[in-house]
Parts: structure tokens; C-alpha cells; sequence
């Protein structure tokens, strides 16, 4: 091979090493809520995308292994054609072979080494990081092509990495890290929030990423601050309690002052019309009119205690501690001014619980 050969082999192979050091940032570092939509309307480039980021460990077996041939040949083909285009001036100077041999390997080095470190490493390395959705979109494609044309032996240099993982009792992972924690969510609102960037005045985004954090407990009312009624309660009662709280639900224990269930102000109301209403309203409300509540511990999840009230369509739940006894209960309304704010009950005419 001639001196101008061995450049333009190290021009390929420099585009060589930048294409795998690339391709495996961009697919580490590309986010899946960016990629997704693009292949939900037909993007073949963000399927592939997508399957790249699925077998992360597999694309930086294929970038790694490429990364080392290029590494290896680069120096290989390079060195040779640079030292003889340095040798013929130096040798004109009279230098002696030995000086001539040593001056030409450690300008040559130097000089391969930069534009290694440079064009075929940095480079590429940052491109991927500053537009890392763009970049996977172009080179997932061909790093995919390439580990499946290699795949024997990229299979075995992987399988050989993951066993030394799992004799350290590290379990390998396939799929690249691309979703937020909640730490990170909540960190982004907040610095969205300061440069202006993100416009929460209600401060609904905020509420929302601390609802994600909170327990039953936390928002769950102490019996000992409810407005109970005793299971002889009468719609007569139940009037009068919304004459005097405002309330419109009102939680029904039993003698020993447990919660057994709640009414609604709505469900009395029949008891009004009639003939024998005057009867109705002061008798018992009927056992069929008490909602029964649905149980949640206190370490539940306050989403998921949401969920579970949403399934069974009630507005109140009873909160039970580690020994199964109820200490406290929980109303839909409190869950949902978590995220909102203060929502008012439409019958509620001051604050009180």
C-alpha cells in the first residue's frame, strides 16, 4: 500500500471508529418518549431505533467491537504512510536512520493520536449527547444491520461480559436507562419554574409530582377529627348535621365509635316525599342506604389508593394500620386537592372537618 493509500485508509477508518462511538452514545442517551411517537406513525428508522435501545447491551457489544478493529487498524495503516512522507525531509537534513526512525514514529503517533481522540472519539461523542434523538434516528439503523451481520460473534463476547457481571452477582441489563425518576421529574419542574420556561402559577405540576410521593396517611382525617353519626342516625339527623357542618357525606360508626360506612345527603332526600315521610325521617336510615367504605393501609400509595376507590366508585375509604385497625379515613375530595387545590363541598359553609 502507498503513503496516500494508508491517509485515505485512515480517513475511512476514522469515519469507521466516530460512526460505532457515536451509535453507542446515541443509544444510551436517546430518550424512548421522543422516539416512540415517530414509530407509532410508521417510522422504520425509529423502530429500529427503538429495538437498538431495547438491546443496549448488544449495540455496545457491536460499537465496542468496533471501536477496537478501527482503534488497532488506524494505527496500523497510518503510522507506516506517515513515517516515510516524514522520513524523505528528514533524511535531506542528513539526520542519521536511527534519529530519522524515532522522530518520524513520535510525530506520526502524536499526530494519529489527536485526530483519534478528536475526530473519531470526541467528536462523535458529543454530537450523540447534544442531539441524541436525531443521532439515533441516523445511525441506529446501520449499528443494528452491523451487530446482525456479526451476531456470533457479538453474541459470545457479550454472553462472556454478562457472565462476569453475574460471578460479581450483578444481573446484566438489556434496555438502556430512558425514562425519569420522580426525583428527576420533580427537579426539572423546578427548574423549568425558574427560568420561565414552564408556567405553573396554580402550581397544579408541582402538586402533581408530590401526590406521586405521598401515602394514605398523609392525607387520610384522625377519627378523632371526623363528624360521625351513630347507625340510629335518621334522616332528621342526617339534616340537621348539614344544617349545622355543611358537610354532604357523613361517616356511620357503629357503638364502638368504628367506622361501619357513610351516607350521602342525596340518599335521604327520598325520605322527605311521601305520604309517610313524616314516619321515614325519623326512623333509621335503612341499612341499604349506608355505602360501605373500601379498606387501604396507611403505607398505600395515594395513586394507588385513588385507584381502588375509583374501582369501587366510593368517595370515602377507611385506613387501617400494620394490626388491621381502622385510625383514620380517607376522602375522595382530599385526594383530589392534592392535585388541584382546595376543591369545596357544594353544601359546605365553613372550614371544619
Amino acid at each position: 500500500m502507498n503513503d496516500w493509500g494508508g491517509l485515505a485508509w485512515l480517513v475511512v477508518l476514522l469515519i469507521a471508529n466516530a460512526f460505532f462511538v457515536g451509535g453507542e452514545f446515541a443509544v444510551i442517551s436517546a430518550r424512548r418518549s421522543q422516539i416512540e411517537p415517530r414509530a407509532d406513525q410508521g417510522s422504520r428508522a425509529a423502530k429500529t431505533a427503538l429495538y437498538a435501545m431495547e438491546h443496549a447491551t448488544l449495540m455496545l457489544a457491536t460499537s465496542q467491537l468496533g471501536i477496537t478493529i478501527c482503534s488497532l487498524l488506524i494505527l496500523n495503516v497510518s503510522e507506516p504512510a506517515i513515517h516515510h512522507l516524514l522520513a524523505v525531509p528528514l533524511h535531506a537534513f542528513g539526520w542519521p536512520d536511527g534519529a530519522v526512525d524515532a522522530v518520524s514514529f513520535t510525530i506520526a503517533l502524536l499526530i494519529v493520536s489527536f485526530l483519534h481522540v478528536v475526530f473519531g472519539e470526541m467528536v462523535p461523542k458529543n454530537l450523540a449527547f447534544s442531539v441524541p434523538e436525531r443521532a439515533v434516528l441516523i445511525l441506529a439503523p446501520p449499528l443494528v444491520w452491523v451487530s446482525k451481520v456479526f451476531m456470533p460473534v457479538i453474541w459470545l463476547l457479550n454472553a462472556a461480559a454478562n457472565g462476569v457481571l453475574r460471578l460479581f452477582r450483578v444481573e446484566p441489563k438489556n434496555e438502556a436507562a430512558s425514562t425519569f425518576t420522580l426525583d428527576e421529574v420533580a427537579t426539572i419542574v423546578s427548574q423549568s419554574r425558574r427560568e420561565g420556561v414552564l408556567m405553573d402559577t396554580a402550581g397544579t405540576v408541582a402538586a402533581a409530582v408530590e401526590f406521586t410521593d405521598k401515602k394514605a396517611r398523609d392525607v387520610a382525617v384522625p377519627l378523632s377529627d371526623l363528624v360521625t353519626l351513630p347507625q340510629s342516625t335518621t334522616p332528621d339527623d342526617i339534616e340537621k348535621a348539614v344544617a349545622r357542618y355543611g358537610f354532604s357525606r357523613y361517616v356511620i360508626v357503629d357503638d364502638e365509635a368504628v367506622p361501619i360506612g357513610y351516607v350521602h345527603l342525596k340518599d335521604i332526600l327520598r325520605a322527605s316525599e311521601g305520604s309517610d315521610a313524616e314516619t321515614k325521617m325519623i326512623q333509621p336510615v335503612p341499612a341499604k342506604r349506608i355505602h360501605h367504605m373500601v379498606p387501604v393501609q396507611e403505607d398505600t400509595d395515594l395513586e394507588d389508593a385513588l385507584a381502588v376507590m375509583r374501582r369501587a366508585g366510593r368517595h370515602l375509604a377507611k385506613v387501617r394500620d400494620a394490626q388491621g385497625s381502622t385510625t383514620a379515613v380517607l376522602f375522595l375530595e382530599d385526594i383530589l386537592e392534592e392535585l388541584v387545590g382546595e376543591v369545596q363541598d357544594a353544601t359546605r359553609r365553613f372550614r371544619g372537618r
